[in-house]
């Protein structure tokens, strides 16, 4: 399987976050069927998206999690339709089970929200389809991690986490080279550690692996800015941009036409691309 991984560098990928779920704190419920996750990841490919992510359970805080036969019935429709898009494909969850069902069906990543510790079994799995995987921090679960989260230095704490993970992978058999690391932007960190995480995002470079981010719409927007969930286009764009100029190879948002342009603008700031 040839890795997303060996893109990054050239571009800012833009993954599109597609979320087949009732309940994801932006868009939850606005795909409910299959057919739908599939219009608007066409639209996202069209707008200028590199990944698509399908994700079946809503990692918002507080969300309790679902069974592995919701997941199931929620993302293997999607995933099998959006395969044929011609992007590559990735799959939003902690499930081996439903990681290999949907590798199965052509999906090309796992971006797993507990970093390979919510199923014994996800390592394995990664290893023997040799897919891109995503490790990406959280503190506590998505049903606890705001409840009140603490740091001796966030960034730095971070940076253990990733070691530690990086090295579990590697003893699972998961290439080095297949790997991307998220710091988790809103999992587990108040709007501070967040806007620090941001500032200090070129010190998770240091690993050598491709970096990562979701900002989205997320709620240390909404608090910085004083504004309602539906109105952070700006607040997201400047994150993105911040983002980029730090180093991030990879942005994770849900207004695909925006970002793309955000990031192409970003891109040619920092010399990258045809003005690199």
């Amino acid at each position: 399987m040839e890795l997303i991984a060996t893109r990054t560098g050239v571009k800012t990928l833009v993954m599109g976050i597609l979320n087949a779920t009732p309940d994801s704190f932006f868009d939850g419920g606005a795909l409910p069927t299959a057919a739908a996750v599939f219009d608007r990841g066409r639209q996202m490919v069209e707008e200028g998206a590199d990944i698509l992510d399908v994700g079946g359970e809503s990692s918002r805080p507080g969300a309790a999690p679902i069974s592995l036969d919701q997941e199931l019935g929620r993302v293997l429709p999607s995933v099998e339709r959006l395969t044929g898009l011609g992007v590559a494909v990735s799959i939003d969850t902690y499930r081996a089970e439903t990681a290999r069902r949907c590798l199965s069906l052509g999906a090309a990543m796992v971006n797993d929200i507990t970093a390979l510790r919510g199923d014994p079994a996800m390592a394995g799995r990664i290893a023997e389809a040799g897919c891109d995987c995503v490790l990406m921090h959280m503190q506590g679960t998505p049903e606890t991690m705001q409840r009140d989260p603490v740091y001796q230095d966030v960034v730095g704490d971070i940076c253990d986490f990733f070691e530690e993970r990086m090295q579990f992978a590697a003893r699972e058999g998961i290439k080095e080279e297949a790997i991307w690391l998220d710091p988790g932007f809103g999992f587990g960190k108040t709007a501070a550690h967040n806007l620090e995480v941001l500032r200090r995002l070129g010190e998770f470079r240091r690993f050598g692996r491709p970096v990562l981010i979701g900002t989205s719409n997320k709620s240390t927007i909404g608090k910085v800015l004083g504004l309602p969930l539906d109105d952070r286009m700006e607040g997201t764009a400047a994150t993105v941009a911040i983002a980029i100029a730090h180093g991030a190879d990879c942005v994770r948002v849900h207004n695909v036409r925006a970002m793309a342009r955000v990031a192409a603008m970003s891109d040619a700031v920092m010399g990258r691309g045809e003005y690199g």
